[in-house]
């Protein structure tokens, strides 16, 4: 019988690509008893763990948040699908860095977001650029544990068709076998292996204050 303490999460962008999945690992595994979700609008999976919290992102309150151990951030967005830099920027930046200010006054042990490869504050490109900012403003709220997940190009069924990434999906999983060495970070990755990786760090992996990880080593996680 398993005697350790249950765990509680809780996952926004529990709709989305690899939120829907991370939902559904953690409801299938014994070590959480909740797993809440501050949603748009109502999914159409139900288990009897969850707790589906409906609410207008910019109005997001600390109470929202509640008594949970794991924030999991799968918030993303495109310029293209947001309709504007602004708009990206809102889902990108804004939308985490308020839930990860008040998950911080919360005293949540744990906080895992999925950013992109290239973030980097620093970067010509604006979308690299937002996801390095939303880094940089986690770390400076001094998490107890903080993990970062870099992914390269995602693959998967995504419920939106993406021609651009349908295209490099195909280009980079004709290039994985051949990037090695350090270019292994630069390999595509399947949505599910993000989000096995994501509940299996928030378990497993207790290393330093922050942790970053890219494809290659979020790979290391996953079954798949």
């Amino acid at each position: 019988m398993n005697m350790e303490a249950k765990r509680s999460a809780l996952v926004v962008g529990a709709t989305g690509f690899i939120g829907a999945e991370l939902v559904k690992l953690l409801c299938n595994s014994e070590e959480y008893e909740l797993v809440k979700m501050i949603v748009r609008r109502p999914g159409t999976y139900s288990h009897p763990k969850i707790e589906v919290l409906v609410r207008d992102f910019d109005k997001i309150m600390q109470e929202d948040i509640g008594e949970v151990q794991d924030v999991f951030c799968c918030l993303g967005t495109t310029i293209k699908k947001a309709g504007s830099r602004e708009a990206f920027q809102k889902v990108d930046f804004e939308y985490p860095r308020t839930i990860a200010a008040l998950a911080k006054k919360q005293k949540v042990e744990h906080f895992i977001i999925i950013t992109a490869i290239g973030a980097n504050e620093k970067s010509w490109s604006h979308y690299n650029r937002v996801k390095g900012m939303i880094e940089s403003e986690l770390i400076a709220l001094d998490f107890p544990q903080l993990s970062i997940l870099r992914p390269s190009l995602l693959t998967g069924n995504r419920e939106e068709f993406r021609l651009g990434e349908k295209v490099g999906e195909i280009i980079l999983k004709m290039l994985n076998p051949v990037l090695v060495g350090s270019a292994r970070k630069y390999r595509s990755i399947s949505g599910e292996q993000v989000a096995f990786a994501m509940k299996a760090i928030a378990l497993h992996s207790k290393e330093q204050k922050v942790t970053i990880y890219t494809s290659d080593e979020i790979a290391k996680f996953s079954p798949l």
